[in-house]
C-alpha cells in the first residue's frame, strides 16, 4: 500500500529568454571618416519584480576607434549606455511571481555591434545581446511513499550470550560467606 506526501521545495518556475536589438548613437569629440572598430565591454545587468514580470536594468561600454581628419588620425571615444527589458515569463503550474521569488538573469550573448553607420558626425550603433531569466520560487512536488518493514537485520553477538549462559549466580553468596 503506497500513499502520498507533498514536499515544498524551490525549484525552478519560470524560464524564458529574449534577443533584443536597439539603436544607440554616440558623437565623437573630432568628425568621424570612418569606423575602424567597434566593441561592447562591461555589461552589468539584474532583474526585478515589476507587477508580475521581470523587469531587467543594466548598462554596458561602448569603446568605437575611428580614424578623422581625412583618415590621417585616429581615435577612440567611449560612452555609457544604459538599457532596460521588460520580460513576461510563463510560469509552470499556476505559481505567481512574487517578492519571495528569486530572480536569476544570465547574458547568453554578449551585447555586440552588429551595425554601425556614420551621419552628421554621429555614429549610430546596433547592438544585439541575448538576455535569459530563470525564476526559482516555491513549489510542491507530490511523492509516492510506500510503508515498509523493518528491514533490518538483527546481529546478536554470540560471545556476550554465551558470557550471561555462564554466570555464576551463587557468586554473590560465596563473596557474603567469606566476609562474615
Amino acid at each position: 500500500m503506497s500513499n502520498y506526501r507533498e514536499i515544498v521545495t524551490k525549484a525552478v518556475i519560470g524560464k524564458a529568454k529574449k534577443t533584443s536589438n536597439t539603436n544607440f548613437s554616440l558623437e565623437p569629440e573630432e568628425k568621424p571618416n570612418t569606423v575602424l572598430g567597434c566593441w561592447v565591454i562591461n555589461n552589468t545587468f539584474n532583474g526585478a519584480n515589476n507587477n508580475g514580470s521581470v523587469l531587467i536594468t543594466g548598462s554596458f561600454d561602448v569603446n568605437v576607434w575611428y580614424s578623422y581628419d581625412n583618415d590621417t588620425k585616429t581615435a577612440v571615444s567611449t560612452k555609457r549606455f544604459n538599457y532596460s527589458d521588460k520580460m513576461n515569463v510563463p510560469l509552470k503550474n499556476d505559481t505567481v511571481l512574487d517578492n519571495n521569488s528569486e530572480i536569476i538573469v544570465r547574458s547568453l550573448k554578449q551585447p555586440t555591434v552588429t551595425n554601425v553607420a556614420i551621419e552628421n558626425g554621429l555614429v549610430n550603433l546596433t547592438i544585439e545581446k541575448e538576455l535569459g531569466v530563470e525564476i526559482v520560487g516555491n513549489t510542491k512536488v507530490k511523492i509516492s511513499v510506500e510503508d515498509l518493514d523493518d528491514d533490518y537485520e538483527e546481529i546478536i553477538d554470540e560471545d556476550v550470550t554465551e558470557a550471561i549462559d555462564n554466570v555464576n549466580e551463587e557468586y554473590l553468596e560465596t563473596e557474603e560467606v567469606k566476609d562474615n
